[in-house]
């Protein structure tokens, strides 16, 4: 009981969340268990009980981290578009740096302080740009599902494969599209190296973020309903 009592002592909350999210992004969701966490910080699965009662929770304050890490203090002297591309940058950025991001955002409860932030955040500016109360929540649920979407699409991104194992992925499959008949798919021979590259990430994400800000606003200049 007294050793339970130091490493309760010793182990904080904020400490547990940190080595469980780097748990998590090297190895994937499904790998993190009370137990393995326990061993990698060098405590007893009981210290971990004492912060969580259970891995839901746990994964539930992953979330929360992940959210925080979110710009929301996007100043009110630029336009809304821009002020929801940052937020949707902003978004990006803590997606790209978290594998394990897509699916804890998707998953897990979004209702924390960090999220709700940045759901009135995004709620604000939209309502601001002049959409109506449906359309706004709308258009806010249609960001995070694009921000997800650019996320786990990103060319290149095989999760579960080294780098050299991915590149040799690649490498075979634009030889495949190289050899097809080029009588039948002139367009996809001749373009086979590029298909299969991974060197346009940034205009992958630049693309993908112009395309939904530019959508949005030809959305705005339409008549909303209320």
């Amino acid at each position: 009981m007294a050793t339970e009592e130091a490493e309760r002592t010793r182990l904080s909350k904020s400490a547990v969340v940190d080595r469980a999210l780097r748990l998590a992004d090297a190895d994937g969701l499904d790998a993190l268990t009370i137990r393995r966490l326990a061993q990698d910080l060098g405590v007893t699965p009981m210290a971990l009980y004492w912060h969580f009662r259970s891995k839901d929770e746990l994964l539930e304050a992953l979330s929360e981290r992940l959210w925080s890490e979110v710009d929301v203090t996007v100043g009110s002297d630029i336009s809304w578009p821009d002020q929801l591309r940052a937020g949707l940058e902003s978004l990006l950025v803590m997606l790209r740096a978290h594998p394990s991001g897509p699916r804890l955002v998707l998953e897990h409860e979004k209702r924390n302080d960090a999220a709700l932030r940045a759901t009135n955040n995004a709620l604000e500016i939209l309502r601001r740009a002049g959409f109506g109360p449906d359309e706004a929540v709308e258009v806010a649920r249609s960001a995070l599902s694009t921000a997800i979407m650019l996320v786990t699409s990103e060319p290149g991104l095989l999760p579960g494969l080294s780098a050299e194992q991915a590149a040799e992925h690649m490498r075979r499959d634009m030889i495949e599209l190289s050899l097809l008949d080029p009588a039948k798919y002139p367009m996809v021979v001749e373009h086979a190296a590029k298909l299969t590259a991974c060197d346009a990430t940034e205009f992958h994400y630049e693309f993908g973020v112009s395309l939904f800000i530019a959508g949005v606003e030809a959305m705005a200049k339409r008549p909303q309903s209320t």
